[in-house]
């Protein structure tokens, strides 16, 4: 994976030539299987490993990736200049891009749609990383209904303006949450927009069956030639991942959206048959702990500094037969800005038993932990907890669908503890700043937010600023060296115990076609869903 801030254009014609093994074939239907329902499809609100890539598919936004890269692109924008203060962004519309209800894509569209993202009434997740445009901040706080920086000198011409300059701004623009949708379908729809999504996407929406399906088709008018190759795909939710497997094997499933479950792993991994279906690739993902800061006895730094020691992550790592490495800090190793000198708090019993006495919890206490039920899941909940006990604090275990977890730890007064198995951190695009603002930032602690600690360290917030707005080449070594120095201080407050870092695993079956990097792709999350084929 890339290790620099990639920042030049890139042809469009580099994203529709990914080069296959083989000739891709046109047509047919693919089934996915998820255990639990789809949360939503707004490209405003979903924020989760299991729908970043039905989203991605349904929607386009101005910048995308290389399928199966973390190189950028062009999408909906067909070139874009960048002023030399490196303040504004002119981007340059493709014509005749059309949404799925027929009516042509035009830069309004755009203005709003960035517009709604922001807007504190939408309470989307990724609001703050359009905190560098220009109006950003009274349009967060309700003072403005518009973002000042956004301007539609034409129908096909988006020009934006920055506070400063900012080195994560293209990629800013290939998020989600920066996906073109129409308004006339968001005022239709309301609060369900989620579930009944309009995009310029290589698919749209045909069916959803709350608890059982959801169906997408192959958009006839989308705009990049040859693409999707599939007519459908079928997501069927519900579905035991056990059973999803043993349906795999024989030929009823194409992707088993979950894995294999970790029972199986090994047995799956080594059996000859199966050689070629499971597919491996990297990821810069960190699964993690936290600990609501606002909420007591977490409020206290001696607690949370204990909690860190108390548990155990070889263990945990043994639970997933070896999937991971252990983790002592946010970034993973493969990210720039990643310590590799820092030690962290190590697993210390005593020690963490010698904080707890410090901060006048001698005997302990009683906290919830809330986990997704997905198996292996529950069991590093029931391994944490008992680490936990041990020290003398008293967690129960709340398993919950991933759905209910995220809402729970997006509140104000629940979730006093989450393990994100199952729904961890994986960088939305290859740069630390990712790592911060939505999951550790005072941006993302707030309700609905990601920042399940609600940890606010205004101090390393600026820092976090200040590092983002070197966006020149020959300040790339400082900006690293900058938010370094942030992760670690902020793991001097310890809001999360880092638990580990994952590699991802897909298992398609024999009949799909495509590069493995599209069933691990690094930026559609876990699949990308338009390039893959039926053979």
């Amino acid at each position: 994976m890339k290790k620099r801030l990639v920042m030049m254009a890139v042809a469009a014609a580099c994203f529709a030539g990914a080069a296959h093994a083989e000739e891709a074939t046109q047509g047919g239907n693919a089934v996915v299987t998820y255990q639990n329902d789809v949360a939503t499809l707004d490209p405003a609100i979903g924020y989760d490993w299991q729908n970043w890539s039905m989203i991605k598919s349904l929607f386009d936004g101005l910048m995308d990736y290389k399928p199966g890269t973390t190189d950028l692109v062009n999408d909906l924008a067909e070139n874009y200049t960048v002023s030399d203060d490196g303040l504004v962004y002119t981007f340059t519309l493709r014509k005749g891009v059309k949404f799925h209800n027929g009516r042509e894509m035009k830069a309004a569209d755009v203005k709003y749609s960035l517009e709604r993202t922001v807007n504190p009434k939408t309470q989307s997740p990724g609001a703050g990383f359009f905190s560098s445009i220009a109006g950003y901040d009274d349009m967060a706080s309700g003072k403005a209904e518009h973002l000042a920086g956004i301007e539609t000198p034409d129908d096909y011409t988006v020009k934006i303006t920055l506070k400063a300059p900012n080195a994560t701004f293209l990629h800013v623009m290939a998020l989600n949450f920066a996906s073109v949708v129409p308004h006339e379908a968001v005022e239709q729809w309301g609060a369900d927009f989620g579930k009944h999504p309009v995009g310029t996407g290589a698919f749209a929406l045909s069916t959803w069956k709350l608890g059982q399906e959801l169906v997408f088709k192959k958009n006839p008018n989308y705009f990049r030639s040859g693409l999707p190759h599939l007519d459908t795909i079928t997501f069927e939710v519900g579905q035991d991942p056990s059973v999803a497997l043993l349906r795999l094997e024989r030929g009823e499933v194409d992707i088993a959206g979950d894995g294999v479950p970790p029972a199986r792993f090994l047995q799956f991994k080594q059996d000859p048959k199966y050689k070629g279906l499971l597919v491996t690739g990297d990821q810069l993902q960190t699964g993690y702990l936290t600990m609501k800061t606002t909420l007591k006895p977490f409020d206290n730094l001696k607690v949370r500094q204990a909690v860190n020691m108390a548990i155990n992550k070889d263990r945990i790592v043994r639970i997933i037969n070896g999937r991971a490495v252990a983790a002592n800090q946010p970034l993973p190793p493969a990210m720039p800005g990643y310590d590799t000198a820092y030690k962290g708090l190590g697993y210390d019993v005593a020690k963490a038993k010698q904080l707890l006495g410090e901060a006048g919890f001698a005997n302990g206490f009683s906290t919830e932990l809330y986990v997704m039920n997905t198996d292996p899941q529950p069991r590093i909940a029931q391994s944490i907890q008992q680490d936990l006990a041990k020290v003398g604090i008293r967690a129960s275990i709340k398993s919950l669908a991933q759905a209910n977890v995220i809402a729970a730890g997006g509140s104000a007064d629940q979730a006093p503890m989450v393990w994100s198995g199952g729904m961890a951190w994986i960088a939305d695009f290859p740069d630390p700043s990712n790592f911060w603002g939505p999951i550790l930032g005072c941006g993302g602690a707030v309700d609905g937010g990601w920042n399940w600690a609600r940890y606010c360290n205004k101090t390393l917030d600026a820092e976090a600023e200040k590092a983002d707005s070197m966006a020149k080449p020959d300040q790339q070594d400082a900006r690293i060296a900058a938010w370094r120095k942030i992760f670690i201080s902020a793991m001097d407050d310890a809001p999360w115990v880092p638990i580990f870092n994952e590699k991802r695993f897909t298992v398609r079956s024999a009949n799909m076609g495509g590069e493995d990097a599209l069933y691990v792709d690094p930026v559609h999350v876990p699949v990308n869903y338009d390039y893959i084929w039926k053979k």
